[in-house]
């Protein structure tokens, strides 16, 4: 028997993918082992959102390389279809594009029959395509929650992303096939479903140019035995009253809203391309506390975007501060090659990148805290996931519907669970 090893860069889609690759491989009868020395097959799914990401990519290929000189190595995804075969390195054997990965088991069985110096590429240009390339799961890595993915693709073109250029055009998952694979994941225990996609909020608008990410969640909130579902990064634009109040209504949602932000500053939010300003989306954010108990509004923050002066980054600082959110992932800016915004004038120092994303970090952190205080001496419903260590102590932590991480003493196997449990003090959360 054959031994494979996977290792996955990047974002949820990504891990979506290569455990649905894994699944492929066991399916297909090879034995599934660490990503360390000893596989006979390497598959690396990589990522090229920076040119960090570009190069975490190549050495983890050259790492499978130098692991076992005799073995496979698979580069698949995003870092490759960018690329579009033209650097193709000298440690690869087998070349996956995206909507390509489905193909795996033949590619690899082929390159292997017939074994040669040459490369096999697997490729095609994304924006002449509009097919959604079905992978399948029924058992991912985490046995509490799983993540969906239902759509790939991106037609937003903001100019520090290389995405859509990776990944092409909308492409959305047929519904019935999302519900199949909600169903069959409901019926192996799990029960929480995370619908995932690198454009959620586009879902449905290449049928008919509509949007249908709605009409799916009604779908999949009908799957009996799934008793939550949590959505992934949402556009502000798809929140209305009326899709916050059709939300409000279906019991299984949590309360959990991932917003993209990226700049609280309307002159950096147009230079990005972005498609709102900050008035916009700050109705967006009363309009989900409107319809919505105390929802954990999360988002991301750019720093240092090109031209960025002192002015429009304190202007952010004060939009982040104002709209208060559980989390705020602070991301300094990251030239990106073939990107409008790398060609931008005004291009930020790291040293006051640095700086700036310390200020708001450090803002984060107090909102954060704000937040957690308000559920002291409250109940709330916790999926309990697996067992830890926390300050030398042995607990079980679990999530809640709003996503805080909570701490459980007991000795009582709860794994799996839906729980009541009151939150005492602060330190029953935990991050």
């Amino acid at each position: 028997m054959k031994k494979a090893a996977l290792h996955n860069l990047g974002c949820k889609v990504n891990a979506y993918e290569t455990e649905a690759m894994q699944e492929m491989l066991e399916n297909a009868g090879y034995e599934i082992v660490p990503f360390r020395e000893g596989a006979d097959i390497y598959v690396i799914n990589t990522c090229t959102v920076t040119n960090i990401a570009d190069r975490k990519s190549r050495q983890m290929l050259h790492r499978a390389r130098k692991m076992n000189p005799d073995a496979v190595v698979v580069a698949a995804g995003c870092y490759v279809q960018a690329q579009d075969g033209k650097e193709v390195d000298s440690c690869i054997d087998i070349v996956i594009g995206n909507n390509h990965k489905k193909d795996l088991i033949r590619l690899l069985e082929e390159y292997i029959k017939n074994r040669t110096d040459q490369t096999t590429v697997e490729l095609e240009n994304l924006d002449r395509t509009n097919e959604y390339e079905e992978l399948n799961l029924t058992k991912p890595g985490d046995h509490t929650r799983a993540y969906i993915k239902v759509q790939d693709g991106c037609n937003q073109f903001c100019t520090y992303c290389i995405i859509p250029y990776a990944r092409g055009r909308v492409r959305s998952r047929a519904m019935e096939d999302v519900t199949r694979e909600v169903k069959q994941l409901a019926e192996n225990g799990y029960k929480e479903v995370v619908l995932t996609g690198i454009h959620l909020s586009s879902y449905g608008i290449d049928f008919d140019k509509e949007r249908h990410l709605l009409d799916l969640i009604r779908a999949v909130h009908d799957v009996d035995g799934i008793m939550r579902i949590r959505l992934g990064s949402l556009e502000p634009g798809i929140i209305t009253e009326d899709f916050a109040r059709e939300l409000s209504l279906l019991p299984k949602i949590c309360p959990h809203f991932h917003l993209s932000l990226q700049s609280g500053c309307d002159s950096v939010l147009k230079r990005m391309n972005r498609k709102y300003t900050s008035g916009e989306y700050y109705e967006k954010c009363l309009i989900l506390r409107k319809y919505f108990d105390n929802p954990a509004l999360t988002t991301d923050v750019i720093v240092g975007f090109p031209g960025e002066s002192e002015e429009e980054f304190q202007k952010s600082y004060d939009f982040v501060d104002k709209v208060s959110f559980y989390e705020t992932h602070i991301f300094k800016y990251s030239r990106r090659e073939g990107t409008k915004a790398a060609r931008m004038e005004g291009q930020v120092s790291e040293k006051i990148k640095s700086e700036r994303s310390a200020r708001l970090i450090a803002l984060g952190e107090e909102k954060r805290k704000e937040y957690e205080k308000r559920f002291i001496g409250k109940k709330v419903e916790v999926l309990v996931e697996e067992d830890a260590l926390v300050e030398g102590r042995t607990v079980q932590v679990g999530y809640t519907r709003e996503y805080m991480k909570i701490a459980l003493e007991t000795k009582e196997n709860l794994k799996n669970s839906i729980i009541k449990v009151q939150i005492e003090n602060g330190s029953q959360i935990i991050r």
